[in-house]
């Protein structure tokens, strides 16, 4: 996750460097359910309106969550499908929020109403992620259900409401970033306190919808609007959060933005990104899904790293055996191609390695969503590039 918000503060008002502070444990996203009410274009999970066999436990999951927070897990996810149809989940925050983790809800939001509210509030979730893929006809069309757009909206104000922190996710395509920038307006109608912009990744539906993938200009586009409305709140001390997921060459296009706006300030900048070090994969970010499987983070499942049924999570996640596990955790890591070249590897990090993986069939090369051009990533002549398409077609584990 690219926290554009923190970066903007540091622009308006510059820190020391210190020294670099790793997480205790991995940020876990933990699918507790393949369950959902929606069948969406961009689904990782491939999920679908029944029953997934074989799905943890309440004692299960209390278990995992043992070892979690001894292994120094500071904050859960918890997803699905969608995760309030699952019986438990209310028990789960609260036991989630006992136990002292953060406790994030990540959910479609048209099944938040005025009959479930006060439980939500109840479990105590420290922040609700609610998806809107666009405005009404847009979102409506991406979740694949007439209404979708009103009821999750009513889900966000409901949150609010009762004192529930909420934010709006909003996955970026080709298909509706037309919308962008009415949904940012909304987001400020509202007094909503968090803006989340996920690029699309490659994999569940997003695969097999990827070349609806927003084109490399319209990417940029919608960055610099993003950048512009972020730096005009932190100006006028309006307390918003705005971040970026899975495109880690975000952190470089904002150097370039930077470098366009105040100069003086890049180099400065370019220090605290290298300290991020972009994307955390296997590091920082780590996966559950509902049968128990551990991956790299949520949009690998494809590939299993162990189950926590077998083995603990934290022997699993230390583990180094795996070739991807054991490159996601070098430093730097062994990618190819622009990737390899790139003056910002320190940066990015080499951004999402799935992409690659899907279109090459090889983990490593280089990520063909990086929307920045040779020149301005340091590069000399001229070179092919990993296209978009034709690509390999590689299904999610599980995938009906």
């Amino acid at each position: 996750m690219f926290r554009i918000s923190q970066y903007m503060h540091e622009l308006a008002h510059p820190t020391p460097m210190g020294p670099k502070r790793n997480p205790p444990g991995p940020v876990v996203i933990w699918n507790l359910i393949r369950r959902c009410n929606l069948t969406c274009k961009h689904c990782y999970s491939i999920s679908a309106d029944k029953d997934f066999a074989g799905e943890l436990s309440t004692d299960e999951v209390y278990a995992v969550m043992e070892d979690l927070r001894a292994f120094g897990v500071p904050v859960l996810i918890l997803s699905g499908g969608e995760p309030l149809l699952r019986k438990d989940i209310y028990e789960v925050g609260k036991h989630a929020k006992k136990m002292g983790f953060y406790v994030g809800l990540s959910t479609n939001g048209t099944l938040i109403n005025t009959s479930n509210i006060d439980q939500i509030a109840a479990a105590g979730f420290d922040y609700v992620g609610i998806s809107l893929d666009g405005m009404h006809e847009t979102h409506d069309i991406f979740r694949r259900k007439e209404g979708a757009f009103d009821a999750s909206l009513h889900g966000v104000r409901l949150c609010r409401s009762v004192g529930i922190r909420a934010g709006v996710r909003f996955t970026l395509t080709q298909d509706n970033a037309h919308d962008l920038p009415a949904l940012l307006q909304l987001v400020d109608d509202e007094g909503i306190d968090k803006f989340y912009l996920s690029h699309l990744n490659y994999a569940g539906r997003g695969n097999k919808n990827r070349g609806h993938d927003a084109f490399l200009q319209t990417t940029r586009n919608a960055m610099d609007l993003l950048f512009d409305t972020c730096w005009e709140n932190v100006k006028n001390g309006i307390e918003k959060e705005f971040v970026t997921g899975n495109n880690d060459a975000d952190g470089v296009y904002l150097l370039h933005w930077v470098r366009r706006h105040m100069p003086e300030r890049e180099a400065h900048l370019r220090a605290k990104l290298s300290q991020w070090g972009g994307n955390a994969s296997g590091v920082n970010v780590a996966n559950i899904d509902n049968l128990g499987n551990v991956h790299p983070d949520t949009m690998w499942w494809q590939h299993n790293l162990g189950n926590v049924r077998d083995r603990k999570f934290s022997d699993i996640w230390r583990d180094t055996s795996d070739p991807l596990m054991a490159g996601l955790k070098s430093s730097p890591r062994p990618v190819k191609g622009r990737c390899a070249e790139c003056s910002y590897l320190d940066v990015c990090g080499g951004n999402t390695r799935i992409r690659a993986l899907q279109l090459t069939g090889d983990p490593w090369q280089e990520d063909p969503a990086c929307y920045l051009s040779d020149e301005e990533i340091g590069l000399s002549g001229t070179r092919e590039r990993v296209q978009m398409k034709p690509y390999i077609k590689i299904r999610a584990a599980g995938a009906a």
